[in-house]
Protein backbone atom coordinates (compact mmCIF):
# COMPACT_ATOMS: atom_id res chain seq x y z
CA UNK A 1 0.00 0.00 0.00
CA UNK A 2 1.53 3.26 -0.93
CA UNK A 3 2.43 5.81 1.73
CA UNK A 4 0.36 9.11 1.01
CA UNK A 5 2.88 12.19 -0.21
CA UNK A 6 1.75 13.97 2.70
CA UNK A 7 2.48 11.98 5.84
CA UNK A 8 5.82 10.86 3.94
CA UNK A 9 6.52 13.95 4.29
CA UNK A 10 5.66 14.82 7.68
CA UNK A 11 8.17 11.57 8.08
CA UNK A 12 11.27 12.90 6.86
CA UNK A 13 10.62 16.52 8.46
CA UNK A 14 10.62 14.36 11.38
CA UNK A 15 13.94 12.08 10.69
CA UNK A 16 15.40 15.70 9.55
CA UNK A 17 14.56 17.15 12.82
CA UNK A 18 15.97 14.16 14.49
CA UNK A 19 19.46 14.20 12.32
CA UNK A 20 19.82 18.33 12.93
CA UNK A 21 18.85 17.88 16.84
CA UNK A 22 21.71 14.99 16.73
CA UNK A 23 24.26 16.65 14.87
CA UNK A 24 23.53 20.16 17.03
CA UNK A 25 23.80 18.25 19.92
CA UNK A 26 26.99 16.04 19.09
CA UNK A 27 28.42 19.73 17.32
CA UNK A 28 27.77 21.20 20.34
CA UNK A 29 29.34 18.84 22.55
CA UNK A 30 32.38 18.63 20.89
CA UNK A 31 32.43 22.34 21.17
CA UNK A 32 31.78 22.10 24.92
CA UNK A 33 34.79 19.35 25.32
CA UNK A 34 36.83 21.50 22.91
CA UNK A 35 36.28 24.99 24.53
CA UNK A 36 37.02 23.58 28.00
CA UNK A 37 39.35 21.50 27.34
CA UNK A 38 42.13 23.92 27.40
CA UNK A 39 44.03 25.04 31.15
CA UNK A 40 45.65 27.83 32.74
CA UNK A 41 46.78 29.34 35.91
CA UNK A 42 48.41 32.25 34.71
CA UNK A 43 47.58 35.13 37.01
CA UNK A 44 45.65 32.63 39.31
CA UNK A 45 48.04 30.99 41.63
CA UNK A 46 48.82 32.64 44.81
CA UNK A 47 52.10 30.99 45.95
CA UNK A 48 51.45 30.69 50.01
CA UNK A 49 54.18 27.85 50.34
CA UNK A 50 57.76 28.43 50.30
CA UNK A 51 59.48 25.95 47.50
CA UNK A 52 61.38 22.92 49.61
CA UNK A 53 65.29 22.08 48.33
CA UNK A 54 65.61 18.21 48.01
CA UNK A 55 68.08 17.56 51.12
CA UNK A 56 71.63 16.39 49.18
CA UNK A 57 71.78 12.16 50.06
CA UNK A 58 73.99 11.07 52.80
CA UNK A 59 77.16 9.15 51.60
CA UNK A 60 79.89 7.21 52.77
CA UNK A 61 83.34 6.59 51.84
CA UNK A 62 84.86 3.60 51.82
CA UNK A 63 88.91 2.96 52.55
CA UNK A 64 89.44 2.56 48.34
CA UNK A 65 87.60 5.89 47.60
CA UNK A 66 83.84 4.11 46.60
CA UNK A 67 80.96 6.64 47.58
CA UNK A 68 78.05 5.22 49.03
CA UNK A 69 74.52 6.13 48.55
CA UNK A 70 71.45 4.28 50.06
CA UNK A 71 67.97 4.92 48.56
CA UNK A 72 64.84 3.43 50.34
CA UNK A 73 62.11 3.01 48.22
CA UNK A 74 58.78 3.71 50.51
CA UNK A 75 54.48 3.94 50.25
CA UNK A 76 53.46 7.02 52.45
CA UNK A 77 51.37 10.33 52.67
CA UNK A 78 51.83 13.67 51.99
CA UNK A 79 49.20 16.54 52.44
CA UNK A 80 49.76 18.57 49.37
CA UNK A 81 46.92 20.71 50.31
CA UNK A 82 45.55 21.65 53.46
CA UNK A 83 43.62 18.26 55.34
CA UNK A 84 44.08 16.60 52.09
CA UNK A 85 46.31 13.12 52.74
CA UNK A 86 47.38 11.83 49.63
CA UNK A 87 49.14 8.60 48.72
CA UNK A 88 52.28 8.56 47.65
CA UNK A 89 55.92 6.48 46.63
CA UNK A 90 59.00 8.18 47.34
CA UNK A 91 62.84 7.50 48.34
CA UNK A 92 63.72 8.24 51.88
CA UNK A 93 60.55 10.20 52.30
CA UNK A 94 57.26 10.22 51.33
CA UNK A 95 57.37 11.74 47.68
CA UNK A 96 60.37 12.11 45.62
CA UNK A 97 64.14 11.97 46.74
CA UNK A 98 66.91 13.41 47.96
CA UNK A 99 69.77 14.80 45.16
CA UNK A 100 72.52 12.29 44.73
CA UNK A 101 75.67 14.19 44.12
CA UNK A 102 79.13 12.90 43.02
CA UNK A 103 82.47 13.66 41.05
CA UNK A 104 83.85 12.30 37.78
CA UNK A 105 85.99 9.78 38.07
CA UNK A 106 84.82 8.33 41.49
CA UNK A 107 83.25 5.27 42.36
CA UNK A 108 79.67 5.12 43.52
CA UNK A 109 77.92 2.51 45.00
CA UNK A 110 74.05 2.87 45.54
CA UNK A 111 72.05 0.44 47.91
CA UNK A 112 68.46 0.23 46.81
CA UNK A 113 65.89 -1.29 48.72
CA UNK A 114 62.68 -2.03 47.77
CA UNK A 115 60.20 -0.84 50.26
CA UNK A 116 56.89 -0.50 48.43
CA UNK A 117 54.22 -3.60 47.43
CA UNK A 118 55.38 -3.97 44.18
CA UNK A 119 58.65 -4.93 42.18
CA UNK A 120 60.19 -1.85 40.35
CA UNK A 121 63.66 -0.38 39.38
CA UNK A 122 65.88 2.55 39.67
CA UNK A 123 67.49 3.81 36.55
CA UNK A 124 69.59 6.61 36.06
CA UNK A 125 68.91 8.89 33.29
CA UNK A 126 71.66 10.34 30.96
CA UNK A 127 74.01 8.27 33.08
CA UNK A 128 76.85 6.18 31.44
CA UNK A 129 77.64 2.82 33.09
CA UNK A 130 77.29 -0.90 32.39
CA UNK A 131 74.07 -2.31 31.17
CA UNK A 132 73.79 -4.72 34.08
CA UNK A 133 73.81 -1.14 36.55
CA UNK A 134 71.37 0.43 34.23
CA UNK A 135 68.36 0.10 35.75
CA UNK A 136 66.05 -0.80 33.15
CA UNK A 137 63.10 -3.27 33.33
CA UNK A 138 65.90 -6.11 32.92
CA UNK A 139 67.09 -4.79 36.86
CA UNK A 140 63.66 -5.65 39.18
CA UNK A 141 64.02 -5.28 42.27
CA UNK A 142 60.59 -7.05 44.80
CA UNK A 143 59.16 -6.21 47.05
CA UNK A 144 61.64 -6.28 50.23
CA UNK A 145 64.72 -7.38 48.45
CA UNK A 146 68.42 -5.08 48.10
CA UNK A 147 69.69 -3.88 44.39
CA UNK A 148 73.17 -2.78 44.85
CA UNK A 149 74.54 -1.01 41.45
CA UNK A 150 77.98 0.14 41.10
CA UNK A 151 79.92 2.05 38.51
CA UNK A 152 82.71 4.47 38.19
CA UNK A 153 81.67 8.09 36.99
CA UNK A 154 82.86 8.62 33.78
CA UNK A 155 81.13 11.76 31.91
CA UNK A 156 81.17 15.34 31.99
CA UNK A 157 79.14 17.03 35.06
CA UNK A 158 75.70 17.27 34.59
CA UNK A 159 71.93 17.46 35.53
CA UNK A 160 70.94 13.89 35.83
CA UNK A 161 68.34 12.30 37.20
CA UNK A 162 67.14 8.79 38.77
CA UNK A 163 63.39 6.52 38.35
CA UNK A 164 61.95 3.50 38.17
CA UNK A 165 61.72 1.64 35.18
CA UNK A 166 59.58 -1.52 35.49
CA UNK A 167 58.02 -2.70 31.92
CA UNK A 168 54.54 -1.82 30.98
CA UNK A 169 54.46 0.05 34.69
CA UNK A 170 56.71 2.96 34.89
CA UNK A 171 54.09 6.03 34.16
CA UNK A 172 52.18 4.87 37.67
CA UNK A 173 55.63 4.46 39.44
CA UNK A 174 56.56 8.05 38.69
CA UNK A 175 53.76 9.85 38.72
CA UNK A 176 53.26 8.69 42.52
CA UNK A 177 56.24 10.31 43.16
CA UNK A 178 59.57 8.02 42.61
CA UNK A 179 61.94 10.39 40.99
CA UNK A 180 64.95 12.65 42.08
CA UNK A 181 68.42 14.42 40.46
CA UNK A 182 71.38 13.45 40.09
CA UNK A 183 74.22 16.21 39.95
CA UNK A 184 77.67 15.16 38.23
CA UNK A 185 80.59 17.57 38.87
CA UNK A 186 83.76 17.61 37.12
CA UNK A 187 87.08 15.94 39.28
CA UNK A 188 87.65 18.85 41.34
CA UNK A 189 84.27 19.87 41.47
CA UNK A 190 81.23 22.33 40.86
CA UNK A 191 82.34 24.93 38.06
CA UNK A 192 83.69 27.98 39.48
CA UNK A 193 82.64 30.58 37.03
CA UNK A 194 78.69 29.63 37.48
CA UNK A 195 76.14 30.05 40.21
CA UNK A 196 77.14 26.53 42.19
CA UNK A 197 75.90 26.90 45.90
CA UNK A 198 73.64 23.75 45.93
CA UNK A 199 69.99 25.22 47.62
CA UNK A 200 71.47 28.82 47.38
CA UNK A 201 72.34 30.30 43.95
CA UNK A 202 72.38 26.76 42.28
CA UNK A 203 68.26 25.49 42.92
CA UNK A 204 66.87 21.49 41.14
CA UNK A 205 63.40 22.77 40.01
CA UNK A 206 61.26 19.59 39.62
CA UNK A 207 58.58 20.35 37.94
CA UNK A 208 55.33 18.09 37.56
CA UNK A 209 51.95 18.75 36.56
CA UNK A 210 48.85 16.73 38.97
CA UNK A 211 45.38 16.86 38.91
CA UNK A 212 43.49 15.34 42.26
CA UNK A 213 40.39 13.58 42.47
CA UNK A 214 39.34 14.52 46.03
CA UNK A 215 42.78 13.32 48.24
CA UNK A 216 44.15 11.48 45.89
CA UNK A 217 45.88 11.45 42.60
CA UNK A 218 43.58 11.20 39.70
CA UNK A 219 44.93 8.73 36.92
CA UNK A 220 42.28 9.14 34.34
CA UNK A 221 43.38 10.12 31.21
CA UNK A 222 41.03 13.12 29.47
CA UNK A 223 38.97 12.56 26.29
CA UNK A 224 41.10 12.84 23.23
CA UNK A 225 44.43 12.79 25.61
CA UNK A 226 46.19 10.28 23.50
CA UNK A 227 49.49 12.05 25.14
CA UNK A 228 49.01 10.28 28.45
CA UNK A 229 47.43 11.53 31.57
CA UNK A 230 47.50 15.75 31.92
CA UNK A 231 47.29 17.88 35.37
CA UNK A 232 45.70 20.89 35.44
CA UNK A 233 47.36 22.81 38.13
CA UNK A 234 51.72 21.86 38.56
CA UNK A 235 54.12 21.50 41.46
CA UNK A 236 57.89 22.14 42.20
CA UNK A 237 60.04 19.50 44.29
CA UNK A 238 56.23 18.38 45.50
CA UNK A 239 55.62 21.73 46.14
CA UNK A 240 52.08 23.24 45.28
CA UNK A 241 52.38 27.01 44.40
CA UNK A 242 56.02 27.66 45.77
CA UNK A 243 57.89 30.66 46.24
CA UNK A 244 61.55 30.91 46.55
CA UNK A 245 63.55 34.00 47.77
CA UNK A 246 66.35 34.95 45.87
CA UNK A 247 69.34 36.29 48.19
CA UNK A 248 72.06 36.24 44.90
CA UNK A 249 71.89 38.57 41.39
CA UNK A 250 72.21 35.42 39.17
CA UNK A 251 70.61 32.37 40.08
CA UNK A 252 71.06 28.34 38.48
CA UNK A 253 67.60 26.92 38.05
CA UNK A 254 68.31 22.99 36.99
CA UNK A 255 64.91 22.39 35.19
CA UNK A 256 63.87 18.90 35.23
CA UNK A 257 60.71 18.07 33.59
CA UNK A 258 59.71 15.37 35.73
CA UNK A 259 56.19 14.87 34.41
CA UNK A 260 54.71 12.00 32.53
CA UNK A 261 53.99 13.16 29.58
CA UNK A 262 53.28 17.35 30.01
CA UNK A 263 55.59 19.50 27.62
CA UNK A 264 56.41 22.30 28.44
CA UNK A 265 57.60 25.78 27.52
CA UNK A 266 59.39 27.78 29.74
CA UNK A 267 60.06 31.34 29.82
CA UNK A 268 59.34 34.05 32.66
CA UNK A 269 55.87 36.40 33.42
CA UNK A 270 57.88 39.52 32.49
CA UNK A 271 59.32 37.82 29.00
CA UNK A 272 62.99 38.42 30.60
CA UNK A 273 65.39 36.97 28.88
CA UNK A 274 68.02 34.22 30.48
CA UNK A 275 71.32 32.52 30.04
CA UNK A 276 71.16 28.69 28.89
CA UNK A 277 74.06 27.03 30.56
CA UNK A 278 73.43 23.40 29.82
CA UNK A 279 71.59 20.85 28.37
CA UNK A 280 70.93 16.96 29.10
CA UNK A 281 74.00 15.80 29.35
CA UNK A 282 76.60 19.17 30.56
CA UNK A 283 77.46 22.29 30.18
CA UNK A 284 77.00 24.28 26.64
CA UNK A 285 80.71 25.54 24.56
CA UNK A 286 79.14 28.82 24.84
CA UNK A 287 76.25 29.97 26.91
CA UNK A 288 73.01 31.04 24.71
CA UNK A 289 70.85 33.64 25.39
CA UNK A 290 66.89 32.76 25.01
CA UNK A 291 63.40 33.97 25.56
CA UNK A 292 62.14 30.23 26.25
CA UNK A 293 63.17 26.99 25.91
CA UNK A 294 60.46 23.75 25.75
CA UNK A 295 61.20 20.79 27.43
CA UNK A 296 59.04 17.11 26.70
CA UNK A 297 59.32 14.82 29.83
CA UNK A 298 62.77 13.14 30.32
CA UNK A 299 65.11 16.24 29.52
CA UNK A 300 66.40 19.14 31.42
CA UNK A 301 67.80 22.42 31.04
CA UNK A 302 70.36 24.66 33.38
CA UNK A 303 69.50 28.31 33.07
CA UNK A 304 70.91 31.17 34.73
CA UNK A 305 68.28 34.06 35.44
CA UNK A 306 69.57 37.64 36.41
CA UNK A 307 67.66 39.38 39.16
CA UNK A 308 67.19 43.22 40.25
CA UNK A 309 66.56 44.04 44.02
CA UNK A 310 63.10 43.65 45.48
CA UNK A 311 61.58 42.29 42.14
CA UNK A 312 59.09 39.23 41.95
CA UNK A 313 58.84 37.55 38.75
CA UNK A 314 57.83 34.09 37.70
CA UNK A 315 58.45 30.93 36.41
CA UNK A 316 55.97 30.80 33.54
CA UNK A 317 54.94 27.72 31.39
CA UNK A 318 52.98 28.84 28.04
CA UNK A 319 51.74 27.47 25.15
CA UNK A 320 54.22 24.97 23.76
CA UNK A 321 54.73 24.38 19.43
CA UNK A 322 54.39 21.09 19.73
CA UNK A 323 54.05 21.29 15.41
CA UNK A 324 50.33 20.06 15.64
CA UNK A 325 46.91 20.60 14.35
CA UNK A 326 44.29 22.93 15.68
CA UNK A 327 42.31 19.64 17.10
CA UNK A 328 45.45 18.21 18.65
CA UNK A 329 47.10 21.21 19.83
CA UNK A 330 44.42 21.75 22.32
CA UNK A 331 43.77 17.93 23.80
CA UNK A 332 47.66 17.06 24.10
CA UNK A 333 48.06 20.26 26.15
CA UNK A 334 49.64 22.37 23.49
CA UNK A 335 47.46 25.63 24.47
CA UNK A 336 47.73 25.24 28.16
CA UNK A 337 49.64 27.80 30.19
CA UNK A 338 51.19 27.78 34.18
CA UNK A 339 52.39 30.01 36.79
CA UNK A 340 54.78 27.62 38.21
CA UNK A 341 57.10 29.43 41.15
CA UNK A 342 57.38 32.78 41.93
CA UNK A 343 60.93 34.02 42.24
CA UNK A 344 61.28 36.80 45.30
CA UNK A 345 64.38 39.17 45.08
CA UNK A 346 66.03 40.51 48.35
CA UNK A 347 65.80 43.57 48.97
CA UNK A 348 69.81 43.70 48.84
CA UNK A 349 71.43 41.02 46.66
CA UNK A 350 74.74 39.60 47.02
CA UNK A 351 77.14 40.20 44.02
CA UNK A 352 77.48 37.76 41.65
CA UNK A 353 80.52 36.84 39.43
CA UNK A 354 80.36 37.63 35.60
CA UNK A 355 79.21 34.76 32.90
CA UNK A 356 82.11 33.55 31.50
CA UNK A 357 81.71 33.83 27.54
CA UNK A 358 82.78 30.35 26.73
CA UNK A 359 82.51 26.90 29.21
CA UNK A 360 83.81 23.69 29.99
CA UNK A 361 81.55 22.11 27.34
CA UNK A 362 80.86 18.16 27.40
CA UNK A 363 82.51 16.39 24.32
CA UNK A 364 80.10 15.74 21.50
CA UNK A 365 80.01 12.74 19.03
CA UNK A 366 80.55 13.43 15.29
CA UNK A 367 77.98 12.09 12.40
CA UNK A 368 81.73 12.21 10.42
CA UNK A 369 83.05 9.33 12.91
CA UNK A 370 79.91 7.34 12.19
CA UNK A 371 80.49 3.78 10.85
CA UNK A 372 76.72 2.99 10.81
CA UNK A 373 73.48 4.54 9.78
CA UNK A 374 70.17 3.08 11.47
CA UNK A 375 66.36 4.31 11.09
CA UNK A 376 63.49 4.79 13.76
CA UNK A 377 60.31 5.16 13.00
CA UNK A 378 57.84 6.40 15.85
CA UNK A 379 54.15 5.26 15.72
CA UNK A 380 51.92 4.62 18.61
CA UNK A 381 52.98 2.04 21.02
CA UNK A 382 55.74 0.77 18.39
CA UNK A 383 58.80 1.58 17.48
CA UNK A 384 59.93 0.06 13.30
CA UNK A 385 56.49 -1.57 13.74
CA UNK A 386 57.31 -3.44 16.86
CA UNK A 387 56.13 -3.46 20.27
CA UNK A 388 58.92 -4.18 22.57
CA UNK A 389 59.82 -7.57 23.27
CA UNK A 390 61.97 -8.07 26.39
CA UNK A 391 63.64 -11.15 24.60
CA UNK A 392 64.33 -9.57 21.37
CA UNK A 393 67.21 -7.56 20.88
CA UNK A 394 66.70 -5.26 18.28
CA UNK A 395 70.44 -3.53 17.73
CA UNK A 396 73.57 -5.12 18.55
CA UNK A 397 76.48 -2.05 18.11
CA UNK A 398 80.20 -2.41 18.36
CA UNK A 399 82.10 -1.06 21.34
CA UNK A 400 83.81 2.22 20.39
CA UNK A 401 81.97 2.55 17.36
CA UNK A 402 79.95 5.79 16.43
CA UNK A 403 76.57 5.77 14.79
CA UNK A 404 74.05 8.34 13.74
CA UNK A 405 70.66 7.25 14.27
CA UNK A 406 67.75 8.92 12.04
CA UNK A 407 64.49 9.18 14.43
CA UNK A 408 61.20 10.03 12.46
CA UNK A 409 57.70 10.65 14.22
CA UNK A 410 55.39 9.26 11.83
CA UNK A 411 51.89 9.79 14.00
CA UNK A 412 49.75 12.75 14.12
CA UNK A 413 50.77 12.64 17.82
CA UNK A 414 53.78 13.99 19.55
CA UNK A 415 56.49 11.43 20.95
CA UNK A 416 60.02 12.32 22.20
CA UNK A 417 63.01 9.54 22.18
CA UNK A 418 65.48 8.91 24.92
CA UNK A 419 68.39 6.67 24.33
CA UNK A 420 70.41 5.03 27.63
CA UNK A 421 74.07 4.99 28.41
CA UNK A 422 74.89 7.78 26.18
CA UNK A 423 74.53 11.58 25.56
CA UNK A 424 74.36 12.01 21.65
CA UNK A 425 74.63 15.07 19.23
CA UNK A 426 71.90 16.42 17.46
CA UNK A 427 72.96 16.41 14.19
CA UNK A 428 69.92 18.04 12.28
CA UNK A 429 66.52 18.99 12.82
CA UNK A 430 64.39 18.46 9.87
CA UNK A 431 66.96 18.85 7.63
CA UNK A 432 68.27 21.68 9.25
CA UNK A 433 70.83 22.64 11.89
CA UNK A 434 69.84 22.13 15.50
CA UNK A 435 68.83 25.46 17.01
CA UNK A 436 70.50 26.62 20.24
CA UNK A 437 68.85 24.84 22.67
CA UNK A 438 69.91 21.73 21.27
CA UNK A 439 73.21 22.08 20.02
CA UNK A 440 74.72 20.45 24.07
CA UNK A 441 74.97 17.14 24.64
CA UNK A 442 71.37 15.56 24.97
CA UNK A 443 70.36 11.93 25.95
CA UNK A 444 66.30 13.14 25.23
CA UNK A 445 64.79 15.17 21.64
CA UNK A 446 61.18 16.08 21.51
CA UNK A 447 59.63 15.40 18.17
CA UNK A 448 56.36 16.82 16.82
CA UNK A 449 54.06 15.19 14.57
CA UNK A 450 56.49 13.93 11.02
CA UNK A 451 59.03 15.68 12.11
CA UNK A 452 63.00 14.38 12.21
CA UNK A 453 65.91 14.27 14.00
CA UNK A 454 69.51 13.14 12.60
CA UNK A 455 71.65 12.11 15.76
CA UNK A 456 75.81 10.97 16.25
CA UNK A 457 76.02 8.47 19.35
CA UNK A 458 79.10 6.92 20.29
CA UNK A 459 79.03 3.63 22.18
CA UNK A 460 81.64 3.21 24.50
CA UNK A 461 80.70 0.37 26.74
CA UNK A 462 82.06 -1.67 28.59
CA UNK A 463 80.32 -4.54 26.50
CA UNK A 464 77.53 -6.72 27.66
CA UNK A 465 76.12 -9.01 24.81
CA UNK A 466 73.39 -10.07 27.34
CA UNK A 467 72.02 -7.10 29.06
CA UNK A 468 70.38 -4.27 27.18
CA UNK A 469 69.64 -0.80 27.06
CA UNK A 470 66.72 0.59 26.05
CA UNK A 471 65.52 3.11 23.58
CA UNK A 472 62.09 4.58 23.77
CA UNK A 473 59.37 7.43 24.34
CA UNK A 474 59.87 8.94 27.34
CA UNK A 475 56.20 10.04 27.00
CA UNK A 476 55.28 7.35 29.89
CA UNK A 477 52.35 6.00 28.48
CA UNK A 478 53.67 5.64 25.42
CA UNK A 479 56.24 3.94 26.79
CA UNK A 480 54.72 0.97 28.78
CA UNK A 481 52.53 0.34 25.84
CA UNK A 482 55.21 -1.09 23.64
CA UNK A 483 57.21 2.22 22.40
CA UNK A 484 60.57 0.95 23.03
CA UNK A 485 63.42 -1.14 22.03
CA UNK A 486 66.73 -2.85 23.37
CA UNK A 487 70.36 -2.59 21.92
CA UNK A 488 73.31 -4.09 23.43
CA UNK A 489 77.00 -3.24 23.12
CA UNK A 490 79.69 -6.05 22.47
CA UNK A 491 83.46 -6.41 21.48
CA UNK A 492 84.26 -6.49 17.99
CA UNK A 493 83.05 -9.33 16.23
CA UNK A 494 81.00 -10.40 18.94
CA UNK A 495 77.10 -11.53 18.91
CA UNK A 496 74.19 -10.73 21.14
CA UNK A 497 73.41 -12.63 23.38
CA UNK A 498 70.34 -13.34 25.00
CA UNK A 499 68.61 -11.05 27.56
CA UNK A 500 68.03 -12.51 31.60
CA UNK A 501 64.61 -13.51 32.33
CA UNK A 502 62.15 -10.78 33.23
CA UNK A 503 60.37 -10.19 36.48
CA UNK A 504 56.89 -8.27 36.03
CA UNK A 505 56.42 -5.56 38.09
CA UNK A 506 53.11 -6.74 39.21
CA UNK A 507 50.96 -4.33 37.04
Amino acid sequence: MAVPRSRMRRILLILGGILLTVALVVGGGMTWIYTTADVSTVGKVEFRQELSVPPLADSTVEADGTRVFQLDMRSGTKEFRPGQVTDTWGFNGDYLGPTLRARRGEQVRVQVRNGLPDASTVHWHGMHLPAAMDGGPHQMVRPGDIWTPEWRVDQAAATLWYHPHPHGATESHVRRGLAGMFILDDETGPTPELPHTYGVDDVPVIVQDVKFKGAQFDTGRGIFADIGVLGDRTMVNGVLAPYRNVGDELVRLRLLNASTARIYNFGFSDDRRFTLVGTDGGLLAQPESLGNIQLSPGERAEIVVRFQPGERVTLRSDRVDAGLDFFGQRFSGGDDRFDVLELRAAQTLRASPTLPATLPAAALPKATDSVRQRDFTLTFGQINNRPMAMDRIDATITRGSTETWTVRNADGMPHNFHVHDVQFAVVEVDGHAPPPALRGAKDTVFLPPNGTVRLALRFDGPADPNTPYMFHCHLLWHEDLGMMGQFVVVEPGQQAGQPPAHQHSGH
